[in-house]
This record gives structure tokens, C-alpha cells and sequence, in this order.
């Protein structure tokens, strides 16, 4: 690869984004590589958002840019909804932490419970992490056993207890953990995902106290599952008496109004939620069967209480734009227009990667978009298309980080943003934004063949 051709791409996204660039020489003096969330870190630098309104933001540098990140998929009504700014702005008036009850945290729940099934009682957290480390705790208290089985690839947060396999394995075929201990990560039984048997196999040896399912499959669908896999385990862990969590921080309120549960109509038994349930602001949840939420309860049948403080629990600023947003989100309408339109940016991508001769395919469920590149199979002839049969280990891999910076700078420039190889639509986005997306996706393939990354 030229050397004066590879820089092409980099000297005209320094170019366009000058101010987020001195931004950045900022950054690296406070936090490690510049960023405060690993996702964000980008090569030469990642941009600076100024304002965000439906489905654009506005970096510091005047440009508009279509946002495929859109709030790391929380902001399902597009940025700034008017009905959830009205509601924070009105609740920041009257108080903000009063350290006590208040009457929006029970419109909150009462939400929760009108729409997902599985809702019979809950504790609110500040976060998706927070919420699959409670619903581990919760388990084990109530089952009073210790081993956990997940899927490999899921993702449920970054704490110890589930944050091994959760991305795809080394150059070894290993999935590494560094600092957490030997002894937690023994605690976690690892099993491919879309393999009933081998999870029948896991619970007969090494009898857990539960399993942890991300809905709609690996990190937002990378190797997707299907309703009679979410059935089989759903059966499976009843009739073996396993505690069946199904992690919903993406999928809740986002795919239906009810979460991936009420789509498949399989209710588990306990449920974790954050991103759409807040609105945008820090916010999550456990919700479930009321025997096992009871648990958290100062006299329970167990005798075993769980401590769950949290300074932020249900602060009134997110209750106020949680339960705003859960109002909206329950007329169906978001979750539809949003879920129709990735699938027509997918049928576009697609066509257009035909177009190029380019070797990637676009695929997905509901409203993600998944880009896999360096694809030799066959080509999609409809929405329902996976890749390789699903088989998660082609699907869930790495791919080459200078292609992958590369690509996402490329897509810049054209005026889109994309989360890393996939990226999530919200209500907000528009045909416009749609043929505005193809386009960008196009130069993109241009700019990188003229780089010498793609043939």
C-alpha cells in the first residue's frame, strides 16, 4: 500500500475536522488514548458533538452529521425528543436529588410493567452493567448456587462476573480476561451460541444458578437468534430449574414496545433494561417474577437480604425522561418506523455493494445494521438473510483495526456516523437521511479503494 495514497483519507478528515482535533490534544492529557469510552476512540481522532436534534449531530466544527451511534442505541425517538426534553427541563425546576421517594419513579415502574411482560416487581440502577450484576446476585441468592452459563460474544456489561467472552476470541481461539481473577472467571460457563444441546450438556454438568441471553443475540445481533432458539431455552432452563435472565438493555422497548420477549412471546424470569428506558439520560433496570425480586426485600422468605444502594437510583431527571419517552414508545410507532427503515438502508447497502463489487454484505434484525466485510458467500435475495448459515464464528470476529478506522473516517467525511461495522436507526431518521447514508457509503468504498485498503 502507497504510502502517499494511504494518507489521503487522514489528511482530508483532518481537514474537515480541525477543531475536534485540538479537542482531542486535550483529551490525551486527562484520559487513557484521549476518550472515556472505549468506542469512541478513533484514529487520528474521534469527533466532538456540539447539539444533536432527531437523528442528526452537529460537530464542533458546524458539520451535520446522520448519527448511526444514536446514543449507543438509547436514543430510539432521535436526539433532543421534544417530549423528553419538556419533561427534563420541567422536573430540573422543581429538584433534581431529593435523596427521598418520589411519585415519578412509580410512573416509571408502572411503564415498565405495562410493557414488558416479564415486569411483576423491579429495582431501578444506573445502568445496564448495574442492572446484569444485580440480576447475577439475585440469582444466586435465590437458587443458592454459583455457576452462570452465558453464550459466547454476549455482551452484559463490563463488571467480572460476566465481562469474559464477551467480544470475539484471540488469534489462539481464547477469550481473555485480563484483571479479573481465575477464580471469577471459573464461576462462568461459556457456550457457543444457537446450540441448545451444548447448553443441556452444560447445565447437567455443572448445575448453575442461571443463564444469561442477550436479546436478539450477540452485541445487538452480530450472530442473531431466532424465536424457537429463545423458546428452546426458555423450555429448557424451566425444566431443569434454571433462573432464565434475558438481557434486554438494547432490545427493551427498542425491537416492540414490550422488548424481544413480547415479539417471541417467551416470558423469562428475570429481566435487565437500560438505554431506551431512560430516554437518553443514566438509567437502568431489573425487573421480574416477584418471588425471586424479593430477594432485595428486608424480610424475605430466604432470610438472605441483597444490599442495593446507588446515589442514583430512579433520580427524578431520568424517571421524568424515562417515563416521557416510555409514553411515546408505547404507541408501537417508534419501534416500527425505526426497524423498517434499517431494513430499507440494508436492501440499499446491499444493492450498492453489488454495484462496487465490493466484498461486504449487510444483514441485521429489526433496527441494526450489521456490515460484514470480506464476504465470499452468497448474495442476499431478502431481509431475513444471515450470513454463513450463522455460524458465530465467522460472524464474530475481529477485523483489520486500519481498515476499520479507515472506514468509519470515510463515512465522516461523507457525513454519516457509524458505530465501528454496524450502526442503529431511531425514529428520527429520514428517506432523506436513507439516500443521504447510501451515498456516503459509497464514497466511502471509493475513498478506501483509492487508499489501497479494499480491492
Amino acid at each position: 500500500m502507497s504510502q502517499v495514497l494511504s494518507q489521503q483519507i487522514e489528511a482530508a478528515y483532518r481537514e474537515k475536522f480541525p477543531t475536534s482535533e485540538k479537542l482531542y490534544q486535550r483529551g490525551v492529557s486527562l484520559f487513557p488514548n484521549g476518550v472515556t469510552h472505549d468506542g469512541r476512540y478513533l484514529q487520528p481522532f474521534p469527533i466532538y458533538a456540539e447539539r444533536a436534534a432527531g437523528s442528526k449531530k452537529y460537530d464542533v466544527d458546524g458539520g451535520e452529521i446522520i448519527d448511526y451511534w444514536i446514543g449507543h442505541g438509547a436514543m430510539l425517538l432521535g436526539h433532543s425528543h421534544p417530549a423528553v426534553v419538556e419533561s427534563v427541563r420541567a422536573q430540573a425546576e422543581r429538584m433534581t436529588h431529593p435523596g427521598a421517594c418520589h411519585e415519578l419513579e412509580l410512573i416509571w415502574a408502572e411503564w415498565v410493567r405495562k410493557l414488558i411482560p416479564s415486569a411483576e416487581m423491579m429495582r431501578f440502577t444506573n445502568s445496564g452493567t448495574e442492572a446484569t450484576l444485580m440480576a447475577l446476585r439475585v440469582a444466586r441468592i435465590a437458587s443458592g448456587k454459583q455457576k452462570v452459563i452465558k453464550f459466547a460474544g454476549h455482551f452484559h456489561g463490563w463488571h467480572d462476573l460476566l465481562t469474559p467472552a464477551n467480544g470475539p476470541p484471540n488469534e489462539s481461539g481464547e477469550y481473555s480476561h485480563p484483571g479479573v481473577t481465575d477464580g471469577v472467571a471459573g464461576d462462568l460457563v461459556i457456550v457457543p451460541p444457537n446450540d441448545l444441546d451444548a447448553v443441556a450438556r452444560a447445565i447437567d454438568e455443572h448445575d448453575p444458578a442461571c443463564l444469561f441471553l442477550e436479546g436478539n443475540g450477540t452485541r445487538w445481533g452480530v450472530v442473531p437468534i431466532r424465536e424457537n432458539f429463545l423458546r428452546g431455552i426458555r423450555q429448557l432452563t424451566s425444566e431443569k430449574g434454571v433462573i432464565f435472565i434475558l438481557d434486554e438493555v438494547i432490545t427493551g422497548f427498542r425491537v416492540h414496545p414490550g422488548g424481544f420477549q413480547a415479539h417471541c412471546n417467551v416470558i423469562p424470569d428475570m429481566t435487565t433494561l437500560a438505554k431506551v428506558l431512560a430516554g437518553g439520560l443514566p438509567g437502568g433496570c431489573l425487573a421480574g417474577r416477584a418471588d425471586l425480586m424479593q430477594v432485595l426485600a428486608f424480610e424475605n422468605p430466604l432470610g438472605k437480604k441483597m444490599k442495593h444502594p446507588g446515589t442514583y437510583n430512579a433520580n427524578p431527571l431520568s424517571a421524568a425522561a424515562g417515563s416521557a419517552a416510555l409514553e411515546v414508545v408505547s404507541t408501537g410507532q417508534p419501534c416500527q418506523t425505526a426497524n423498517e427503515t434499517a431494513g430499507k438502508i440494508r436492501a440499499g447497502l446491499n444493492e450498492l455493494f453489488q454495484e462496487k463489487g465490493v466484498d461486504w454484505v449487510a444483514y441485521g434484525d429489526f433496527s441494526a445494521i450489521k456490515i460484514l466485510p470480506e464476504y465470499n458467500g452468497p448474495r442476499p435475495e431478502g431481509d431475513d438473510f444471515i450470513p454463513y448459515d450463522n455460524d458465530y464464528r465467522k460472524l464474530d470476529r475481529k477485523f483489520d483495526p486500519a481498515l476499520s478506522h479507515a472506514f468509519r473516517c470515510s463515512l465522516l467525511l461523507g457525513g454519516v456516523d457509524w458505530m465501528g461495522w454496524a450502526g442503529s436507526t431511531s425514529v428520527a431518521h429520514s428517506e432523506a437521511d436513507i439516500e443521504r447514508t447510501i451515498e456516503a457509503f459509497s464514497g466511502a468504498i471509493d475513498l478506501l479503494r483509492g487508499d489501497g485498503l479494499i480491492a
